[in-house]
């Protein structure tokens, strides 16, 4: 929790610590592109970070990321408070480099302040349905924002198929 947030005198439990959910974005929900304006202009901040992981261009025009599975610190379920609470659990996750073929992915932190508002849209945008067949799942992992781990969850997606895998760790519009 940075200093902002714990400074800030909170009458309304509803807008407690506890509903904040971070959520890192390397594609299309990324600032200046195209899911950005309609699913994350409300967040409260969007800043530059980094996971390790392999991130692919896939055939279909946006990206995957594939991320270590020793890395999951915590797997999305389909509710966002559950997830929130869970995310605020975790502490200061390690940031090591894993073991194997692993890049940095360079993406952004976006913080939501309402998660049963923000996160079901963009659930469905990336086809994450907890118990079901997904396109994505979304998990929680170590993201290091500046110089700080923290957990955030992120949309992954384990069997990439029909991408080219981006070394440079950044996914640019085609």
């Amino acid at each position: 929790m940075n200093i902002v947030e714990s400074s800030k005198l909170n009458t309304n439990p509803e807008d407690g610590p506890e509903t904040i959910l971070r959520l890192f974005v390397y594609g299309t929900l990324k600032r200046g592109y195209w899911n950005h304006q309609r699913f994350c202009a409300q967040a409260r901040s969007t800043e530059p970070a980094v996971v390790w992981g392999r991130l692919y261009h896939l055939h279909a025009g946006f990206p995957a990321l594939e991320v270590p599975e020793g890395l999951i610190l915590a797997r999305g379920t389909d509710d966002p408070l559950a997830d929130a609470s869970r995310q605020q659990e975790i502490g200061t996750p390690r940031f090591d480099r894993p073991t194997g073929d692993w890049d940095l992915i360079h993406g952004e932190l976006v913080t939501f302040t309402d998660p049963q508002h923000d996160l079901p849209p963009i659930d469905r945008l990336e086809g994450f349905r907890p118990g079901g067949h997904s396109m994505y799942q979304r998990v929680m992992v170590a993201v290091l924002c500046g110089r700080t781990s923290i957990p955030a969850w992120t949309y992954w997606m384990p069997r990439v198929e029909n991408g080219t895998r981006l070394d440079s760790g950044v996914w640019h519009r085609a």
